[in-house]
């Protein structure tokens, strides 16, 4: 295991592995807690420092509990992008360990996909994010199948911080907390998750300082975001995604009462998976902090959701959210 001097980190210090690492190698990031203390990763794991990644942990070496509670503050570490494979084999074995509790690993799918969640909305290249958004939906639906309690304690495991992926995952596994309690198939819950995950993949043709400003928006910087759910469906489109993830994207913003954007669709126009992504997408900007707010409880939002929003949404399914919010109380 590398050396440590009290608190203070000392990685390796090998100038070749940095210059490999540096002209070389490509890397992305994992979050330290997906690993599991005093158990011998199978990949090398890297720390940035002064913009520079250095060789922090090899593989076939452990960790303690102390230090990664120590690290937690640091969150993003990195492994070569030619070890993925390894880093994602590990987390699939971590998964399907019998001693592990079920929350350990909720928290190890959560956090592991949560940077891959980061990757697809950071990527240019649409047609991959899409094609990994199924391995991450996938990932999901077995860990429900596996684990059927095992929902509630991914859904307590938000993280109540706005970010585009942070919330857009959050969104994808109220989503699928949701379809699984309505009695959606595999099939329809895959799609029902890629199409949460991307239902603001339209925000990439809003200005960067419209999506990141701190405050309300104005008239005209509402009129602008206004348009994500047609910049998404045009995104959609040209990628032949399928009806039902389209309509998550296009009409997540619709209302109940004919009053929502941008089509202005009444309560039995709007598609019913959309129908559910408009609720979850609600309740996770309510119970999320943002700069100009601060974050409802789930239960505070729900009430909130199902007294003064009520005629918003499709009556059942807000019932229906009732009976995730209680399976999350019991998680946590």
């Amino acid at each position: 295991m590398a050396s440590f001097i009290g608190e203070s980190i000392e990685p390796w210090q090998n100038e070749q592995d940095m210059q490999t690492d540096e002209n070389i190698q490509k890397f992305f990031k994992i979050r330290i807690s997906t690993i599991i203390p005093n158990r011998p990763i199978t990949f090398d794991l890297y720390i940035m420092i002064n913009g520079r990644y250095v060789h922090y942990l090899r593989g076939g070496e452990s960790i303690t509990a102390e230090k990664i509670a120590s690290l937690e503050r640091a969150d993003v570490f990195y492994v070569p992008e030619s070890q993925r494979s390894d880093y994602k084999q590990y987390v699939f074995q971590r998964l399907n360990e019998d001693e592990l509790a079920v929350q350990t690993k909720a928290q190890i799918l959560r956090e592991s996909s949560l940077t891959l969640a980061e990757e697809i909305f950071e990527n240019p290249d649409i047609e991959r994010a899409l094609n990994d958004s199924k391995e991450l939906v996938a990932n999901f639906i077995d860990f429900m199948e596996a684990h059927p309690e095992g929902m509630a304690h991914l859904i307590s495991l938000s993280s109540h911080d706005f970010y585009t992926y942070n919330h857009s995952l959050d969104v994808g596994i109220y989503s699928l907390g949701l379809g699984q309690v309505v009695g959606y198939a595999k099939e329809d819950l895959l799609e029902l998750g890629r199409g949460a995950l991307f239902h603001d993949i339209g925000k990439r043709n809003v200005a960067v300082e419209i999506i990141c400003k701190k405050g309300p928006l104005n008239d005209a910087e509402w009129a602008q975001m206004q348009k994500h759910p047609q910049y998404g469906l045009r995104i959609l489109t040209e990628h032949n995604c399928s009806e039902a993830m389209k309509a998550c994207c296009f009409e997540h913003h619709e209302s109940f009462l004919g009053n929502g954007y941008p089509q202005q669709l009444s309560g039995p126009e709007i598609h019913p998976m959309a129908r559910i992504v408009a609720i979850t997408d609600t309740y996770d900007a309510l119970t999320t902090k943002r700069s100009y707010n601060q974050p409802m409880s789930p239960s505070a939002a729900l009430e909130f959701m199902s007294t003064k929003l009520a005629p918003r949404y499709d009556r059942d399914l807000l019932k229906a959210m009732q009976s995730v919010l209680f399976k999350m109380k019991e998680a946590s």
